[in-house]
């Protein structure tokens, strides 16, 4: 009797989301497999269309073969809120069981939806888990689908904000994604020089930002790059700082309940240095870039992996598979472990001290600059 597996992308999209349903299309049909695509993540199992073939379509490699290097996600995807619910749960259960016949799911995806699988394998439905995820936030894996992409797209950003900031000798604050996780942040200050990086696993004090600016400006450095990773200053991570009264006396007054920013950021530093300092939001082109050679590849053992895992290996009970990377290789280990969190990936302290504590020599032009400015003075 063939067996039937279906395949889903969720939460945040990410580059190589493609190409890794590209693969598990490829090696299901070798398999003699059928493959089922569920469209909009999990809220595609829940049955809200009429049509159902606007939820559920069989998949064929031959379908899906031109969308390798697709940008964004063929399936689609979405957050869905309703999945946590139990009820909700052992409903999509027993329809996966006993309407749709799928004997086996793999979900491409991060955290949130790793845990959606893990309370689908409590249900009796085998899953596979591929970390989907930019933000390189599952500490089990030492890569996610879309990380190394990501951090590309954000080093030729920076490359080019460095390019323009040496022109115009201006300091830039650039913030990256990552959600809690510093990992782009850190990657890319130390692809593109940066001679600052901000991250969420540690806490700062934007004095220091301020003490470490002045002293590069005095050492004839007038374009220094502040990294900076979305969320860095929440939860605490931020020393309290008068930014507030600091922007309410040179420019125009913020409100109290006015939150912090990488734009707010920059316009204090511009005040406390007496520089003009610019900042970049490099946003979504992180996530809507083509993979590369990398994510395609891990994309592409990934999805083998799945199919395998699903044909071949039986988890724990209440358990399935995730799959990621251990010494550059493509491995796989517990969907619960991995879901829970409860590997851990050590923070790289010495690169983020090496970033943060690279003095700058000035050459002899830069001299030249500050001493004209010093006479200016």
């Amino acid at each position: 009797m063939s067996k039937t597996f279906g395949v889903l992308t969720s939460g945040g999209d990410s580059p190589g989301m493609n190409a890794a349903v590209v693969s598990v299309a490829r090696f299901a049909e070798q398999y003699g497999i059928d493959l089922m695509g569920i469209r909009r993540g999990y809220n595609g199992l829940l049955g809200k269309n009429d049509n159902e073939l606007n939820d559920i379509r069989k998949l064929r490699s031959e379908t899906v073969l031109d969308i390798l290097d697709l940008r964004g996600t063929y399936l689609r995807t979405a957050r869905c809120e309703e999945f946590k619910l139990p009820e909700v749960l052992d409903r999509v259960a027993d329809d996966l069981k006993h309407k749709y016949h799928i004997d086996g799911l793999v979900i491409i995806g991060g955290d949130g939806s790793y845990k959606g699988a893990l309370d689908l394998c409590k249900r009796g439905i085998p899953c596979v888990g591929i970390p989907g995820t930019i933000d390189n936030d599952l500490p089990y894996t030492e890569a996610t689908l879309g990380y190394d992409t990501a951090v590309n797209v954000c080093v030729e950003a920076v490359r080019s904000i460095r390019a323009t900031s040496r022109s115009h000798d201006r300091p830039h604050v650039v913030e990256v994604m990552g959600r809690y996780c510093g990992d782009i942040a850190m990657r890319t200050a130390i692809a593109t020089g940066a001679e600052f990086v901000i991250v969420p696993e540690r806490k700062w004090d934007l004095r220091d930002v301020v003490k470490r600016l002045n002293s590069q400006i005095a050492n004839g450095n007038s374009r220094a790059t502040i990294i900076i990773c979305e969320h860095a200053w929440e939860n605490g991570n931020m020393a309290d700082y008068p930014w507030q009264e600091v922007l309410c006396e040179h420019d125009k007054c913020v409100h109290e309940d006015t939150p912090f920013s990488s734009q707010n950021m920059a316009r204090v530093l511009k005040y406390e240095c007496g520089v003009e300092v610019r900042s970049t939001v490099i946003g979504y082109t992180q996530r809507g870039a083509i993979p590369t050679a990398y994510d395609s590849a891990f994309a592409f053992e990934a999805g083998r992996m799945a199919v395998d895992l699903l044909l071949h290996k039986t988890p724990e009970p209440d358990d399935g598979f995730a799959i990621g990377v251990r010494d550059g290789r493509v491995f796989h280990t517990s969907l619960r472990r991995a879901a829970l969190k409860l590997d851990h990936r050590p923070f790289n302290e010495e690169l983020y001290h090496t970033v943060n504590t690279l003095p700058y020599l000035p050459r002899e032009d830069d001299l030249i600059l500050v001493a004209a400015r010093n006479v200016k003075k």
